[in-house]
């Protein structure tokens, strides 16, 4: 059993930078592949990035690529998702996930653990 913990979000303004965090709980943390997705108001879940289990696999949306990095700790069972160049059509929750697999997978349903989610709002 894996427990993930989403930290990190605020408001912030259009440009602008955030850096989200995700605790993980557990000695197989380094075994497991993460992602993180969100979700905006009136829309479904959606795939943001992940990070295989080595960190030698990574793939992100299109909509974010350049601008968002994905990293891992493993040894302080973290996962990161750094934002640069902010737009307000990020706002969303976002969550992160872990698989036991450990490929690193696009599909949420794909994924074995969530977290509860944090808020990023970008002001334009």
């Amino acid at each position: 059993q894996v427990q993930l913990v989403e930290s990190g979000g605020g408001l912030v303004q259009a440009g602008e930078s955030l850096r989200l965090s995700c605790a993980a709980s557990g000695r197989t943390f380094r075994s497991y592949a993460m992602g993180w997705f969100r979700q905006a108001p009136g829309k479904e879940r959606e795939f943001v990035a992940a990070i295989s289990w080595s960190g030698g696999n990574i793939y992100y949306a299109n909509s974010v690529k350049g601008r968002f990095t994905i990293s891992r700790d493993n040894a302080k069972n973290t996962v990161y998702l750094q934002m640069n160049s902010l737009k307000p059509e990020d706002t969303a929750v976002y969550y992160c996930a872990a698989q036991r697999v450990g490929i690193a997978s696009l599909q949420e349903r794909e994924y074995d653990y969530w977290g509860q989610g944090t808020q990023v709002t970008v002001s334009s």
